[in-house]
Parts: C-alpha cells; sequence; structure tokens
C-alpha cells in the first residue's frame, strides 16, 4: 500500500513514515497544504489512501480536503491530528474525510485502518485478497497456496499485493516501480521483471499475466 502523508512536524513525519514502512506502507510525505494539492493532481492514480494533519502552512488540512474532493478526487483520507474537539472532527467528517484520529496514535491502529480503507474504497470487506487457491493477508504479511504457506521476499509481496488489489487491470512496469519505490526511485532496470519471474516460480505461471510491451495484471476470477 503506498500513501501520501501530510505533516508539517518533520520528527513526527519521520518516525510515521519509518514506522509506516516496517507495518507494510510506503509513504511519499510532503509538509505543506499546498504541496499535498500539487501531489494529488499529478500522482492521485498512483496513491491508495492520504493521511493528512489539519494545522499545515500555506493551505490547513480542511482547505486540502475541500479542495481535493471539488475535483472529484475519491481516495480515502484519514485526518491524523492533534484536535480532539467535536467540532473539529463534525467539520473534517463532513468535509470529506473517511475517518480520523487524535495524536498521538499507535502506528499499528493508523496501519489497520488505513487497510479498513482501502478495503471499503474497494468494494471488499473479507482482509484478505484472494485469487484461485492463493490468499495473500495485509495485515501479517502472509501468502497462502492452496493452503500452503508461500514465503515471499518483501518486494514479491508488494507486487503480489499490488497486483491482486487491481484484479482485471494492466499496470505497466513504471507504474509498479513507482508503487515499489516511490518518488525516489531507486529501482534496476529489470527489477520489476525479476520480481514478476519470482512470482510465477512461487505462486504459478499463471498467476500474472504479460501484456508484451504495455504490462502485467492478474485475471479477474472467473
Amino acid at each position: 500500500m503506498r500513501v501520501l502523508l501530510v505533516e508539517d512536524d518533520k520528527p513526527l513525519g519521520s518516525a510515521v513514515c519509518e514506522g509506516l514502512a516496517d507495518l507494510g506502507v510506503r509513504c511519499e510525505w510532503v509538509l505543506d497544504g499546498e504541496a499535498a494539492e500539487t501531489a494529488l493532481a499529478t500522482d492521485a492514480a498512483g496513491i491508495d489512501a492520504v493521511v493528512l494533519d489539519l494545522g499545515l502552512p500555506r493551505r490547513s488540512g480542511l482547505e486540502v480536503l475541500a479542495s481535493v474532493r471539488s475535483r472529484g478526487v475519491v481516495l480515502p483520507v484519514l485526518i491524523l491530528t492533534a484536535r480532539d474537539a467535536a467540532e473539529d472532527i463534525v467539520a473534517a467528517l463532513d468535509a470529506g474525510a473517511d475517518d480520523y484520529l487524535v495524536k498521538p496514535a499507535d502506528l499499528r491502529e493508523i496501519a489497520a485502518r488505513l487497510r479498513a480503507l482501502v478495503r471499503r474504497a474497494a468494494g471488499r470487506a473479507a482482509p484478505r485478497l484472494a485469487w484461485r487457491d492463493i490468499e495473500l493477508e495485509p495485515s501479517s504479511r502472509k501468502v497462502w497456496k492452496g493452503g500452503e504457506s508461500i514465503e515471499l521476499s518483501g518486494r514479491e509481496f508488494e507486487v503480489a499485493e499490488l497486483l491482486l488489489r487491481h484484479t482485471g487491470v494492466v499496470l505497466s512496469r513504471s507504474q509498479i516501480e513507482q508503487r515499489l519505490y516511490g518518488w525516489d526511485g531507486g529501482a534496476e532496470s529489470n527489477a520489476v521483471e525479476v520480481h514478476i519471474h519470482h512470482l510465477r516460480r512461487k505462486l504459478g505461471a499463471d498467476f500474472i499475466r504479460t501484456l508484451r510491451g504495455i504490462g502485467y495484471m492478474v485475471e479477474r476470477n472467473g
């Protein structure tokens, strides 16, 4: 899962990004409201959810929220703020927020709430992603095939999760790289192909379909 964190407190933002990374949530982090709007205008398709503070420089969290909702951006938004007054909670939820947490919050709870929001946005209730005899559990980062546990590397898990969240959708190599490595890049030129090869070896040759010159997909369950 890849989220946009909008937080102007640098020590807190760094701690949240590092902690969520350990829980399987990759962060792109910006420090103010205007940067958040720019990121969502250019990269909304590559983001699964937004973690948004309310007290931000340049544009407040509520202004950012109102602006992106007015443009039809439907990404799940989790408010993470020190403001705990009922009027702030009501205002944020009425402005289009999907959930609200008061700082300090346990990183495990933040990750769990993000998983729930992303599930709901995709119209799923079950916590596991499933395709034929393959099951993937984002919370524990475990995978089973035919009921047998399969060991995946961190990157392999991320590719499998990404494709299973978007069954029936073709994702290009650059889209997958963006989800795996974020704005900083750092991928080897053939990294995605290597991950795909390993996943096919571990989960079956028919798990991922290649559309030559276009990208990769997991077909919808028939």
